[in-house]
């Protein structure tokens, strides 16, 4: 783990050709078979009772289905479809604060977007049917091996941002902050994350505003735009 605020950005600068976009998902979310012939579970049923799920890794879960809005009706869809249409879609963005400094992530090289990019410490979709707070509790322990952490729910916002490869974010976000007295130890998916850090706020827009390709546009958008929603 990078332990100090001028760790933040990558010495190489971000990677942009690390992720699967587009077509090449494609293979990734036809229905594969056992040998004898039957239909393997859906990814997204497979028990998740540990982090090493396969559902969690790479590629895989750009194949769940999300919520998303068709014609103006909440439906599930799969979620590489609905970044490739941009269709508006619920999303769960996380904080984890200790003082002043926040948790942030570098997005592993295998993400289907915006592949090696910094983000705020945990950035999702909700399964369809799935709580939106137990969705931030579920992907703080996938991604960072983060469990028991006390979430307090903020506040909606909304952006719309392209990520690349084709693909568009237009999500309806629930946010929710943990203010914490001793920072946890990250125990990082290397499949989900490549690095993570700690960086006092004022740091970390400072560097947003320099250097805004080391980071997410959703990212980008949170500090410039939301600011006051997050953290007041």
């Amino acid at each position: 783990m990078v332990g100090v605020a001028n760790s933040v950005l990558p010495a190489h600068g971000p990677a942009r050709m690390g992720g699967v976009h587009g077509a090449g998902l494609d293979r990734h979310c036809r229905l594969e078979t056992v040998a004898d012939g039957g239909p393997k579970p859906a990814k997204s049923e497979v028990s998740m009772s540990t982090r090493t799920v396969q559902a969690t890794r790479g590629a895989g879960n750009a194949c769940e289905s999300i919520p998303a809005w068709v014609g103006g009706r909440l439906v599930p869809v799969e979620k590489l479809e609905v970044h490739r249409r941009g269709l508006r879609h619920k999303a769960v963005s996380v904080f984890v604060l200790c003082g002043d400094e926040i948790l942030i992530q570098r997005r592993a090289l295998g993400k289907y977007h915006t592949p090696g990019l910094w983000a705020n410490t945990c950035c999702t979709h909700p399964r369809w049917g799935e709580n939106a707070e137990d969705c931030a509790h579920r992907r703080l322990d996938e991604e960072l091996g983060l469990r028991e952490i006390d979430l307090q729910y903020r506040d909606r916002v909304s952006y719309r941002a392209d990520v690349g490869g084709g693909l568009i974010e237009d999500e309806r976000v629930d946010i929710f902050i943990a203010r914490l007295f001793d920072k946890p130890r990250p125990v990082p998916n290397p499949d989900e994350v490549m690095d993570t850090a700690w960086a006092g706020l004022a740091d970390l827009a400072e560097r947003v505003r320099a250097s805004p390709d080391h980071f997410t546009p959703w990212l980008r958008i949170y500090l410039s735009k939301h600011a006051g929603q997050i953290f007041a």
